[in-house]
């Protein structure tokens, strides 16, 4: 059975859509570029923000510096509780804990952010240790984060370890780091994306997920 469990954060654990969203618009809106439609934006949620902005907007590196700043005015203020919990999560978490399951959170925001969130969302007791990116960036890759939670969590049993997310990125993260994956599909990735990327195994739901951490052997 798996022992030890790394969960993303956004879109895995809470959706967090219309905080991210919001934030990247504030934030392009200050180099003055509108977005009619703010769902063109979550291609922001999951990879490294100053990546995006360079990636999806063709920003300089001076530029994505400055509009990741603008992006983390609005989302310390607001963006942060603009979300909301998916169904189910907290019940899994209180099995995978009652389990006597290491549950760790990995993700690509920054750690000060993450940590706020789940304390807000009451999740943070559920988890051994949380793992995010550090604000200057010198830690932002999903692969980074994972390597960095295994040190911190002095994990060796790599065989026992296993990434949930719902992005490629926490899948070829989990795969550099040598451990296995889940791709979920309840958030802001495709089957076709996780299928590509290598998930070990994918699940639909919630309670699928739940099934395979509790009873699927390894």
């Amino acid at each position: 059975m798996y022992q030890n469990i790394l969960f993303d954060l956004d879109g895995t654990l809470t959706n967090s859509e219309l905080g991210i969203t919001n934030s990247v618009a504030y934030a392009l809106e200050k180099f003055g570029i509108e977005v009619q439609d703010k769902k063109e934006l979550r291609v922001f949620i999951g990879p490294p923000l100053k990546y995006s902005f360079e990636h999806f907007y063709g920003f300089s590196e001076e530029e994505s510096i400055q509009a990741v700043a603008y992006y983390r005015e609005y989302f310390s203020e607001k963006g942060l509780y603009e979300n909301e919990v998916y169904k189910g999560i907290r019940e899994i978490l209180s099995s995978l804990k009652q389990a006597d399951k290491k549950l760790i959170v990995a993700t690509s925001k920054p750690e000060k952010f993450s940590t706020q969130i789940l304390k807000h969302f009451d999740l943070y007791d559920y988890f051994d240790f949380v793992a995010g990116a550090t604000m200057d960036g010198s830690r932002s890759k999903k692969a980074d984060v994972i390597g960095y939670a295994l040190e911190k969590t002095k994990i060796k049993n790599l065989p026992e370890t296993i990434m949930v997310g719902d992005r490629e990125y926490d899948i070829i993260g989990a795969q550099i780091q040598k451990i296995e994956s889940i791709g979920v599909l309840y958030g802001f990735g495709t089957k076709e994306e996780l299928e590509k990327a290598g998930a070990t195994f994918i699940v639909k739901d919630v309670c699928e997920l739940e099934n395979l951490l509790l009873f699927k052997k390894a």
